[in-house]
């Protein structure tokens, strides 16, 4: 099961969101709370949150996700387990609390709403709320003997690793046999060998990594081996060419006819790999 929490400032939009009859919703939790639809849900909420005027983001919203297995198989009393449980290991204790199940999808999800300001006024301290929402859920799929995300990964890994092992295998001869300068023609040499990589870009617009497609299949490179990162491949570049060739001096590099911004900590990487190759070579290593 995976969990994912925030603090927000709209309730309202919000809680409309999560009491849609277009996705099936379904209320399996709700304490404190008498209200029939998202207008009165919540008023109610905000009653209580004005004993906090300091406080803005005064509602946390989770959404727990068990696996697709679980969520067909579980029912309203035991989505509803699953809320209160997850509440009990954030230590959420009482206030005002509502949860929807969407059956929309093939994947059952629940939508958890709490008033983040408590009976007497005192806000939830949501520092890295979305950590502890992950580890929160975690245990309590443990608990109740659900799927858990380390299972998931663990079993992902087991039947994929042919595949992880093939992917690597076709890396290292077009690393060997093609010698490529730069990261295009890396990929160039990938999809040569079978292999689509697709670069990551983040919301900077920054390369921040790669994903490996093969045979129907979609893997990090780091899932595949840990020097198959962003920086594992720029340092196996440097073998063939300088690093002011791989990465401008401007940090940016050239991707699919498109100039990508890299991270700075990259070009330094390379920078000091071709240094320790240079003193290497001169030493007679």
């Amino acid at each position: 099961m995976i969990g994912k929490g925030k603090s927000i400032s709209h309730t309202h939009a919000s809680m409309g969101y999560g009491w849609n009859q277009e996705k099936n919703a379904e209320v399996v939790l709700r304490q404190h709370l008498v209200g029939e639809n998202p207008k009165e849900i919540t008023e109610e909420f905000k009653r209580i949150q004005e004993l906090n005027h300091n406080c803005e983001r005064n509602t946390l919203s989770f959404v727990l996700s068990p696996t697709i297995k679980d969520g067909q198989r579980l029912k309203k009393q035991e989505l509803e387990r699953v809320a209160k449980e997850f509440m009990e290991k954030m230590k959420l204790g009482e206030r005002q609390a509502i949860a929807f199940v969407h059956r929309d999808k093939e994947h059952t999800h629940i939508h958890l709403y709490v008033n983040r300001i408590d009976f007497k006024g005192i806000a939830y301290n949501d520092s890295f709320i979305g950590k502890r929402s992950q580890k929160a859920a975690e245990k309590t799929a443990e608990t109740l003997q659900l799927t858990t995300v380390k299972q998931v990964k663990m079993e992902r890994e087991f039947q994929t690793k042919e595949l992880r092992n093939e992917i690597k295998r076709r890396h290292e001869l077009t690393l060997r046999h093609q010698k490529p300068e730069n990261y295009q023609q890396y990929l160039e040499g990938m999809r040569a060998n079978g292999v689509v990589v697709i670069p990551s870009i983040n919301k900077q617009g920054k390369l921040q990594g790669f994903r490996f497609e093969f045979q129907g299949h979609s893997f990090k490179g780091s899932e595949i081996h840990r020097n198959m990162g962003m920086a594992g491949i720029g340092r196996e570049l440097t073998r063939y060419n300088v690093p002011n060739r791989i990465i401008s001096p401007k940090n940016t590099i050239k991707l699919l006819d498109k100039v990508i911004p890299v991270p700075q900590k990259l070009a330094i990487s390379l920078a000091k790999k071709a240094i320790k190759k240079s003193i290497d070579l001169g030493m007679g290593i």
